[in-house]
């Protein structure tokens, strides 16, 4: 089966790959600047804190890539086994994934946060989209 909808999964797979080498791109160096003792018995999190906020936003840019998008994953590929993935269906897949790159990059570097939750609510209204094609299919609706 090749669907047209696994483009998209496949582009949000690399993209957040591509997150998760720019985090330690930017992460590694700068522990080592800030002299960090990396400690297991210290929460990550009170570490993390000690970097700069730049570099965090990477950090909590690819968590946000492990979160929302298992929804898109789950509708796109439910889409692509009950041959829907393309059509409308295809467009909202493509939509989700270009915002989530957009908000990827701006969390990384500006990170105004109205923008970034404007481009986040975007990105969920085409995950509806993809609910509700995905439920007309599935359910004979």
């Amino acid at each position: 089966m090749n669907s047209p909808i696994l483009g998209p999964v496949v582009a949000l797979t690399s993209w957040s790959l591509i997150m998760w080498l720019w985090m330690y791109a930017t992460r590694l160096p700068a522990i080592g600047r800030a002299k960090i003792t990396l400690d297991p018995r210290v929460p990550p999190k009170t570490l993390m804190e000690q970097l700069p906020a730049e570099t965090r936003w990477k950090a909590d840019n690819y968590n946000h890539l492990m979160e929302q998008p298992t929804l898109f994953y789950a509708l796109a590929l439910t889409l692509a086994l009950a041959g829907a993935g393309s059509g409308p269906n295809l467009m909202f897949a493509w939509g989700y994934v270009a915002l989530r790159v957009i908000h990827s990059i701006f969390q990384s570097t500006v990170n105004i946060i109205p923008v970034r939750f404007a481009l986040h609510v975007l990105g969920t209204l085409c995950l509806f989209g993809l609910a509700a094609g995905a439920a007309m299919r599935v359910f004979a609706l």
